[in-house]
């Protein structure tokens, strides 16, 4: 819910710690999470899931949310999480690692492209949810 706030999109959380712990700990997960922990309390996370690039023709590593808490930030928790998705990348011979964060995010833009990191501007992000969803999938939408 703090990753939300500060994104200003409070208002579109539906997750709930039940379905956030059934995806991650379910019998089949199909997403991870890396903890950053001071003095064993949990104050980020780094939430992935794998792609597949048919460019590269190689799976890949998205980064869904990275979050540290206000007061940490600047210390490098956010860097020794993306090394970590580095480090996962390297060891499953992954082709890339790749993230989006909103156009308003100064911070963090500086953050990401202190890493390295390059923005793709070319692409538009495009999304289908709730009624539109639904009515593809009913075949309503064609």
């Amino acid at each position: 819910m703090k990753l939300a706030e500060y994104e200003k999109l409070a208002h579109e959380v539906e997750a709930t710690p039940a379905g956030i712990g059934a995806a991650l700990f379910g019998p089949a997960p199909r997403v991870f999470c890396e903890i950053a922990e001071v003095d064993g309390r949990p104050v980020g996370f780094a939430l992935w899931f794998y792609t597949f690039s048919t460019f590269q023709g190689r799976l890949g590593l998205y980064l869904e949310d990275l979050y540290v808490d206000p007061e940490l930030r600047g210390r490098g928790i956010g860097k020794a999480l993306f090394a970590r998705l580095a480090e996962i990348c390297r060891g499953e011979d992954l082709g890339r690692l790749e993230w989006q964060v909103l156009d308003w995010n100064a911070p963090s833009i500086a953050f990401y492209r202190s890493l390295g990191a390059v923005p793709k501007d070319e692409w538009t992000k495009y999304r289908l949810d709730g009624e539109a969803l639904a009515r593809l999938a009913t075949g309503a939408g064609a």
